[in-house]
């Protein structure tokens, strides 16, 4: 079995276009990044000039999950980080970084905040409070494991997304489920993937400010329902949803950020990387680096 797992991983990041795969010498501590340098990926014809992935600590049991609020808990979940952590809670947005206000968010807000998750999955395929409603074939809202400790936000559904109704399908999907079998991880199981906007921008354009922020009660519930234990920002416009500033990825890439308490960690979009396949050895350090998150929360 394990020799299996092993080369399921493995396979998973030649198709990333990182092998071939180098395994650390000796038993080196799950911080220690000795590896000996990748050669160029004849498959995907280009160089990666950096350390070989290294090899990752096993993922340590998930804890015991209480049951998410329902309709009867429309407060906020607190955060799960013990008194004196130093732990940062998001401070609201001041009026220059604010997304514009929508009309009657607050009310809008607090109902979302009220649902359960087959009255707001309901509610986002019947969303009407900005314009991607009108061209939309439907609505997005997420997948996985409602329970999850890892949840993956991306920017915004695609065509075939709008045509299936499901996030990260297609090329852009591979590439995220081979990266989460890097980690040892699939699609849900023990992950949930969501998107900043529930419905497909025009031509894939990047979001508006005023759609991502009609889409933000949706986001925030699907966060308070899971309970995460860590956040992956797949691109800039989910970052700047889940952390409501203006960024760019290569400053925010290996920082940690935090969301009402919980760990953000900001990397690239599959979509980004098929692309640029040059940064693909940049994604697999920022979620070697998600990993160490998430290891040093189950301490």
């Amino acid at each position: 079995m394990v020799a299996r797992m092993s080369s399921w991983r493995d396979a998973a990041l030649r198709e990333m276009g990182l092998g071939p795969i180098w395994h650390l010498r000796g038993r080196e501590s799950e911080h220690s990044l000795v590896a000996e340098p990748i050669r160029s990926v004849a498959a995907g014809g280009f160089g990666i000039g950096c350390t070989a992935p290294p090899a990752l600590p096993p993922m340590a049991e998930p804890p015991v999950r209480v049951s998410a609020p329902q309709a009867s808990q429309p407060a906020l979940v607190p955060p799960r980080v013990p008194a004196g952590a130093g732990a940062r809670v998001q401070a609201p947005a001041t009026a220059e970084g604010a997304p514009p206000p929508v009309a009657g968010r607050s009310e809008r807000a607090a109902r979302i905040a009220a649902l359960d998750w087959d009255a707001l999955e309901s509610d986002i395929r019947a969303c009407q409070a900005c314009v991607l409603c009108e061209r939309r074939k439907q609505a997005v809202p997420g997948v996985g494991d409602r329970q999850a400790n890892w949840m993956l936000v991306g920017e915004g559904p695609g065509a075939e997304e709008d045509q299936r109704g499901e996030p990260f399908v297609g090329q852009a999907g591979r590439l995220l489920d081979n990266m989460l079998a890097a980690l040892g991880l699939a699609r849900g199981r023990d992950v949930y993937i969501a998107n900043a906007v529930k419905c497909r921008p025009p031509h894939n354009r990047t979001p508006e400010r005023s759609e991502v922020a009609a889409c933000l009660p949706y986001l925030d519930r699907q966060i308070e329902l899971v309970q995460p234990r860590l956040l992956v920002a797949l691109g800039r416009p989910a970052a700047q949803a889940l952390l409501d500033r203006e960024l760019a990825i290569s400053a925010a890439r290996g920082k940690r950020f935090e969301r009402r308490g919980i760990p953000v960690v900001v990397t690239y979009h599959p979509a980004y990387l098929l692309r640029n396949p040059q940064d693909k050895a940049k994604a697999w350090e920022d979620l070697c680096f998600a990993r160490r998150l998430m290891a040093e929360t189950a301490r």
